[in-house]
């Protein structure tokens, strides 16, 4: 299945959470609850543990999904994981239970941020990608042969018959800012 028909499945499920389906809830449950149980009793937590992390994670998600505007910016299943690991944390940062595994849920912290960061860089790229598609010519092969082919401003002015190189970069400018209103059109 691909990335966008997961993100489409996900909206339609959260859509049946803020409208209280519960055979959306329990899909979310069902396709969820069994990851996060293995996180948790991996790193020193009982299934009730788990459940109970779930169950705040699905608070968290509910109220979220009831106030309205709220853009999943990542799949569904990274959300619940990252909301339930930090809770995790919490909960071991506030118990006595700082050994070993407390600090190799940590590294294993840093990991799934590191991943979580690239997946939002990658959806960053899918919009500049898309932006770039209709910015139009010759802006995007002005701005393809300057970033991406390191062409000079001179080179740039030769292709494209500008009379100079300060040319060229007015025009590069002008398409820069172009670009930069597409690509931010969806956060506004």
């Amino acid at each position: 299945m691909n990335n966008l028909l997961h993100i489409e499945r996900d909206q339609e499920l959260l859509h049946g959470l803020a409208a209280n389906d519960d055979k959306s809830l329990e899909t979310i449950y069902l396709e969820n609850f069994p990851m996060i149980a293995k996180m948790v009793m991996q790193n020193n937590g009982s299934e009730d543990d788990a459940k109970d992390i779930f169950q705040e994670a699905m608070i968290v998600l509910y109220e979220k999904v009831q106030e309205g505007g709220f853009v999943l910016s990542s799949r569904l299943k990274t959300f619940l994981y990252a909301v339930c690991r930090r809770l995790w944390l919490k909960k071991l940062q506030s118990s006595a239970l700082n050994g070993p595994i407390f600090e190799e849920l940590e590294e294993t912290t840093a990991a799934e941020d590191a991943l979580e960061a690239h997946l939002e860089r990658d959806q960053q790229f899918r919009q500049m990608e898309e932006a770039m598609g209709k910015i139009g010519e010759p802006c995007k092969t002005i701005l393809e042969d300057y970033y991406i082919h390191r062409q000079s401003m001179q080179e740039i002015a030769e292709r494209f018959g500008y009379t100079n190189a300060e040319n060229a970069k007015n025009q590069k400018y002008k398409c820069l800012m172009r670009l930069k209103k597409l690509f931010f059109a969806p956060y506004k």
